[in-house]
Formats: C-alpha cells, sequence, structure tokens
C-alpha cells in the first residue's frame, strides 16, 4: 500500500507558475504508475495528466497539453507536476494517486492523496 501527501499548491496570477509535489511511502511507488487529477468546486473530479513507472511514458488531458509537465524521481519516492502558463480554469484541488488498471477514469486509480488547492487569480 501507498500513501500518498501532496504539496505546493497556492495562490498565483494568470500566467504564472507552480510545482506540485507528491511523496510517496511504501515500498510500491517505483513500480506503479501514477497520476494527477483535480476538481474544482461544483465540478467532478477530472484526469489531469498520467506516468508510467519508469517515468519514460507520460499522458496529458487536452486541457493541460503544452502547458503542465508530469515528472517522477523513483529514487526519492517523489512525483512532481510543474504548471506553466497558469489560467483562472485550472483552479481547483490537485490530487495525486496510483493507477492501478489502464484507464483514466478515477476507478482507475486508487491510495488518493488528501490534496492541495491550487488558486489562479485573473
Amino acid at each position: 500500500q501507498v500513501q500518498l501527501v501532496e504539496s505546493g499548491g497556492g495562490l498565483v496570477q494568470a500566467g504564472g507558475s507552480l510545482r506540485l509535489s507528491c511523496a510517496a511511502s511504501g515500498r510500491t511507488f517505483s513500480t506503479s504508475a501514477m497520476g494527477w487529477f483535480r476538481q474544482a468546486p461544483g465540478k467532478e473530479r477530472e484526469f489531469v495528466a498520467t506516468i508510467s513507472w519508469a517515468g519514460s511514458t507520460t499522458y496529458y488531458a487536452d486541457s493541460v497539453k503544452g502547458r503542465f509537465t508530469i515528472s517522477r524521481d523513483n529514487a526519492k519516492n517523489m512525483m512532481y507536476l510543474q504548471m506553466n502558463n497558469l489560467k483562472p480554469e485550472d483552479t481547483a484541488v490537485y490530487y495525486c494517486a496510483v493507477r492501478t488498471s489502464s484507464g483514466l477514469r478515477q476507478a482507475d486509480f486508487g491510495s488518493w492523496g488528501q490534496g492541495t488547492q491550487v488558486t489562479v487569480s485573473s
């Protein structure tokens, strides 16, 4: 079982950048694909990005492609989400999770962290 803790959220102006971190504990992190989701007020949790266990394969939601970069450091049990050119519509609570099956739905991920708030002002 992997336990996850997100950090790095905050308030930023539109066009700015933030880097989110996801700290993992547990021996299976380095062999697990991982992902980031986000949930805006009044909306369902949505997929943002995923990364393979070795970090060699990544995939992004169209809404963040070209602006966000997912990465990981297995030696440190860490995953990251670099977010550039932030927009007000990126405002949400961001969650990291372990990918447990091949899809991109919430049900395909588990061991969710508690989330970190990102607020982008216009």
